[in-house]
């Protein structure tokens, strides 16, 4: 199995049928940095980050690597929709509070890479489910998801 067969397996698996696709299409508009030994590291696509692959073989997801997944998958697909109130604080880069979540992925588990979105589905950032989506739901104190990256440009916002 070649790297891109494989990059698009693990999409597929870790955020959903149409995921592989979604992040790497067929006409190679991405480039792959490896490490020194050859692994695949970290995924580009017009100068921007799509993805980082871990060691562990799941994926972190880039900012623009989120904005592919949310406008490829139905809602609420690889998302934790949180309200308004919160999208200047995720923008900024600061993690997204349970009492915020609206709605969630219910095959969300800690450790996932999630796209943070408001209720229109505009992207807010992406970053690590630090809850279950179970638990997401029920609690009112704590952090759901620690943002890796947050969309702090209005352009960024407006891609639909």
């Amino acid at each position: 199995m070649d790297d891109f067969t494989r990059l698009r397996t693990v999409a597929d698996y870790q955020f959903g049928a149409g995921a592989g696709v979604a992040l790497f299409p067929s006409d190679g508009s991405f480039s792959v940095r490896r490490s020194r030994t050859g692994r695949p590291q970290q995924i580009f696509a017009d100068g921007e980050r799509l993805v980082s692959y871990g060691t562990d073989g799941r994926f972190t997801l880039g900012l623009a690597g989120g904005e592919r997944l949310r406008t490829a998958l139905a809602a609420p697909l690889a998302r934790v929709v949180v309200g308004t109130e919160s999208g200047p604080f995720v923008r900024e880069g600061k993690n997204a509070f349970a009492k915020f979540v609206h709605d969630v992925d219910p095959t969300v588990r800690p450790g996932d890479a999630v796209c943070i979105v408001g209720p229109d589905d505009g992207l807010f950032g992406v970053g690590r489910a630090m809850l279950s989506a179970d638990a997401m739901a029920d609690f009112e104190t704590g952090v759901a998801v620690k943002t890796r990256e947050g969309a702090d440009t209005a352009d960024q916002l407006d891609r639909s």
